[in-house]
């Protein structure tokens, strides 16, 4: 891993990526330099020529030579700042994909332990900081490095010795920005972690206004963000305080060493050491050392800015994939579905005791398997170890025989579908969700289908767009019943080998939840299917029956057998039945 301190240096491959583009940049800058040190020149020979008595004809001439070269300047300064400037939005598109892309890489485990506004905030905010780096930041280091030199060469050629009378002020200068930067890098890397903090807590109130307002924590709500940006707003302050003692200090030297300059060098003229053109001239090109000393320290603020963020940035990237394909990991010639736990014992990482002890089952292809429990006793554990949400230990869980550390991952979960829990639909329309496992080739004909089988077809006709409505965010939309059909409409929708639904109808009535098991019955002759539930209603159907407890199966069956033990099942059975006949009451 990178230290945070060297964190731009991962930014070399991607400037490797476009070495041909920043190489044209480069000559750009090169030629927008070298025009600009013509100026100078030009204005040497006006000074002279007015002392001698210059004719207005030559006048015009001289003119005509500055606005020349103005021109020349402005073409290669435009085709400069397109050119850096481009590349960095580039750089910045494949940085930005290369972020989602790993953080969409990486297992359950790893995403629950970071804040979404956290990692919001280094997908933007950091990321806009790395980006300035490469635009502004790599292009006024080129300008000032090749304006410094060029302008240095020039002024040691004209006087040596009000150079170096100038570049004592310089190395002052220096001096400032190296003692400045730390502090700049700290500062802002601080400032970076508080804009977290402020993003995070903006995404939860937002995405939990309904409790907010339910609990009408609105004001404690507010007061608690105030802190939080009070906090973000003095930390900039801070660095703001620092900035202010900078740049006054950087503009003092300058303006100490323009005196300097004009004493000495008015020296030089009146002893016929200088003319007063070369001495114009010379003070002409060393004008134009001033921007780039202070834009040393605005590069350095940028780098440093970048720095950190890069750093931040690459917390994430650099974070280890867990769950990825094994070397040698092939997918079987024909996908059956069957499925098999064996002696599963499993424990998240982290935690003092494992949630599941010794579960040994089998389903054959096409069976269904029903798995009901009290709360907390591992259902959903068991069921996010099939697709390897989480990793489960090897020769614990297999798939047509072969241990699931040996499918490669996108091949298994292609030939799952899996309705969640806890449901989430995405900010599109009806039609594009229950598409999601399949966007690009589903027809028509097969979404309608899927809808038809959750049975929210029905629902859909009635809203105003039909297929085409836009749900909302995370389906705000819809009730909690239309959204987990939905969700299961998009499970079944891709025709996978297995289905687990993951007490997928707990918000859907009795009697459309009837309705929607005898349309899964049809399909699930086929296919292997796990079915997580709390109610017995759902799950009675089943070809076998595990119970849960305290992550132990403690009971195997069918309806009929589970019932006759009198056991855990038996009683969850009579309980649901009581609590049915109470609320017909």
């Amino acid at each position: 891993m990178i230290k945070k301190k060297y964190a731009l240096v991962a930014l070399i491959p991607y400037l490797k990526r476009y070495r041909y583009k920043l190489a044209l940049g480069f000559l750009m800058v090169i030629c927008t330099v070298a025009a600009s040190m013509l100026s100078p020149w030009v204005l040497k020979y006006v000074v002279d020529g007015l002392t001698k008595g210059i004719v207005s004809k030559k006048l015009l001439k001289y003119a005509s030579y500055l606005l020349g070269i103005s021109v020349v300047e402005g073409f290669f300064r435009f085709w400069m700042r397109r050119i850096l400037i481009g590349v960095s939005r580039y750089i910045e598109y494949d940085l930005r994909n290369d972020f989602l892309a790993h953080v969409q890489d990486m297992s359950l485990s790893f995403l629950q332990t970071r804040s979404t506004g956290d990692i919001m905030s280094r997908a933007t905010n950091d990321l806009n900081a790395v980006r300035s780096v490469l635009g502004p930041g790599i292009m006024y280091s080129m300008n000032t490095i090749v304006q410094v030199v060029i302008v240095t060469t020039i002024l040691l050629k004209l006087n040596w010795k009000l150079t170096l009378l100038t570049y004592i002020s310089l190395a002052l200068a220096s001096l400032t920005v190296k003692k400045f930067g730390g502090q700049i890098h700290d500062r802002f890397e601080e400032i970076q972690e508080q804009f977290s903090n402020l993003s995070t807590k903006a995404q939860e109130n937002i995405a939990g206004i309904r409790v907010v307002k339910a609990f009408a924590r609105e004001e404690s709500e507010i007061g608690e963000f105030s802190r939080i940006n009070l906090d973000y707003v003095q930390r900039n302050v801070a660095l703001i305080r620092l900035w202010g003692i900078f740049y006054p200090l950087m503009t003092a030297l300058i303006g100490m060493s323009s005196v300097a300059l004009l004493w000495f060098g008015g020296y030089q003229v009146i002893q016929g050491y200088l003319t007063l053109g070369e001495f114009v001239e010379f003070m002409l090109y060393l004008a134009m050392l001033t921007w780039p000393t202070i834009a040393v320290g605005w590069v350095i603020n940028i780098f440093q800015r970048g720095s950190a963020s890069m750093g931040r940035i690459l917390e994430i990237m650099d974070a280890r994939q867990d769950i990825q394909d094994e070397p040698g990991a092939c997918m079987p010639v024909q996908v059956q579905g069957a499925l098999e736990f064996r002696n599963l014992t499993f424990q998240y990482l982290g935690a003092r005791n494992p949630v599941l002890h010794n579960i040994s089952v089998t389903v054959p292809a096409g069976a269904t398997l029903a798995i009901v429990g009290h709360t907390g006793s591992g259902k959903s554990t068991l069921v996010n170890l099939i697709p390897r949400l989480f990793d489960p230990p090897p020769g614990t869980v297999f798939v047509d025989g072969q241990d699931v550390h040996l499918w490669p991952l996108s091949e298994l979960r292609k030939n799952i579908g899996y309705v969640p829990q806890e449901t989430f639909l995405f900010s599109e329309t009806i039609r594009e969700n229950i598409a999601f496992g399949n966007h690009s080739e589903m027809k028509d004909a097969e979404v309608e289908w899927a809808a038809h089988v959750s049975q929210i077809a029905q629902d859909i006709e009635g809203f105003s767009h039909k297929m085409e409505t836009y749900v909302g965010e995370r389906g705000i939309t819809l009730s909690g019943g239309q959204k987990q059909r939905v969700a299961i409409s998009r499970a079944v929708a891709t025709l996978p080998k297995i289905l687990i639904f993951d007490d997928s109808l707990s918000n859907v009535d009795t009697y459309t939840e009837e309705r929607i098991l005898a349309e899964l019955t049809k399909i699930m002759k086929d296919r292997t299917t796990i079915l997580v539930s709390h109610r017995i209603s759902t799950v009675k159907a089943a070809d076998m029956i595990i119970v849960l407890k305290e992550g132990e199966m403690v009971e195997y069956g069918n309806h009929e057998s589970l019932m006759a033990l009198q056991g855990v099942y038996s009683e969850l059975y009579q309980k649901q039945l009581l609590e049915e006949e109470l609320a017909v009451i």
